[in-house]
């Protein structure tokens, strides 16, 4: 009965019960839609630094990560692959890079570069590599050509079908040099990166630096990036004995676990800033519907009914209006979400290139993750029902004959 009473009164002042109805579903949309946006935002940074640069589980040599030389390359051969693949159930398929730094030039300008000797197929199924070329296209081996950063290309006053010349050291103090025609420029989606980076096929880079056969580096692709840690665990052991080190991309970066955590602390402060804004939205419309409504429960009082019946009658009736609240701002929130998942927003001007100078691309997503709902819903729906209480403790002491007033 109770429950039924509740949902007429509801309808009884349309206006009213959709004025606060509607206040909550912009504070969930509002809430959803940061919180999705942080996510996504931390998201794309991740998937940039491990998919461009070191992947979620990276192999070297043990020497490698304090001197990072040709010197400390490794032997990658199909003994070794299928040793790796056969180490844990959950590893999709292994990238090979050879990556050292070297003197990029044209014609006038010298600059230096990263220089990474890759397998395209695998990349390009890895991180969509392809896709960044503005430009040209990715060779095979043996052709002598080179794909670089539109930043590196801008700086040495070079394009495609323009030469590049390369120097630095192979294994060993041996000088590694050649030419390479430019055969594609590529939009790297990290500035620094894309002011110094430069792609050769690997076999050619292999050449280059005299290690044919020889890899500096084995990204393992995991089927699940939840399941990172045990997977480099078991390579850890498989690999022991080749004097070879294994690590994870949290160790590889800590300084992006530091940002990451930094973005998440941030985001954190703006939600509980913004549900204070809401929480005083909501107790407005809460105020003002229980005020208009004080002649209403006075009478009902005057004629016998109980205070604890009446309480728990508005009670329920605010409870149902968070609950129409919540689940109108999820409606109207996944609706929302889901155009800014399909159309990023993209930045131009002074603002993309602000982006770009702190490391992030000029391009913001949205994250589609479920627990975004349950914890931002949650949120609401907590701070709507505490706010809910406020007519139980108006009703309680209210003094009849001045709410007739």
């Amino acid at each position: 009965m109770y429950l039924k009473l509740a949902w007429r009164n509801l309808w009884r002042n349309k206006r009213r019960t959709l004025i606060t109805v509607s206040s909550i579903m912009f504070a969930v949309v509002a809430a959803l839609f940061m919180e999705s946006l942080g996510q996504g935002t931390r998201q794309q940074l991740l998937d940039n630094m491990t998919g461009f640069q070191t992947g979620y589980i990276q192999i070297q040599d043990y020497r490698y990560r304090d001197e990072p030389s040709p010197d400390n390359a490794f032997l990658y051969d199909e003994d070794l692959k299928q040793k790796i693949l056969s180490s844990h159930e959950d590893i999709n398929y292994l990238i090979p890079r050879v990556e050292t730094f070297m003197l990029a030039a044209g014609e006038e300008i010298t600059r230096g570069a990263m220089v990474m000797g890759i397998d395209i197929e695998k990349e390009d199924r890895f991180n969509q590599l392809r896709e960044r070329l503005t430009e040209g296209e990715f060779t095979g081996s043996g052709q002598q050509k080179a794909v670089l950063g539109e930043g590196l290309a801008g700086r040495l006053n070079l394009a495609v079908g323009d030469t590049l010349v390369l120097l630095g050291q192979g294994r060993f103090g041996m000088t590694a040099s050649g030419l390479f025609e430019i055969s594609g420029l590529i939009e790297y989606p990290i500035r620094e990166m894309d002011n110094q980076i430069v792609y050769l096929p690997l076999e050619d880079m292999q050449w280059m630096i005299s290690a044919e056969e020889l890899i500096t580096n084995l990204v393992v692709v995991p089927e699940q990036t939840d399941q990172v840690s045990q997977i480099a665990s078991s390579i850890s052991q498989t690999v022991s004995e080749n004097e070879l080190r294994v690590l994870t991309w949290q160790e590889m970066m800590p300084e992006l676990i530091e940002a990451i955590e930094f973005d998440e602390l941030s985001g954190r402060i703006m939600l509980w800033i913004l549900y204070v804004v809401i929480g005083f939205g909501i107790f407005g419309t809460i105020l003002t519907m229980t005020l208009e409504r004080r002649r209403e429960f006075g009478i009902l009082l005057s004629v016998g009914m109980y205070r604890r019946k009446l309480a728990f009658v508005v009670f329920i009736e605010t409870f149902f209006i968070s609950i129409l609240g919540v689940l109108s701002g999820f409606a109207l929130g996944s609706l929302v979400i889901f155009y800014f998942y399909i159309n990023p927003i993209q930045f131009t001007g002074d603002m993309a290139e602000l982006m770009n100078d702190f490391g992030f691309e000029a391009t913001m997503v949205v994250s589609f993750s479920p627990e975004i709902y349950l914890l931002q819903g949650a949120a609401i729906f907590i701070i709507t029902t505490f706010i809910c209480l406020y007519p139980t403790l108006k009703i309680a002491r209210m003094n009849v004959l001045e709410s007739k007033n």
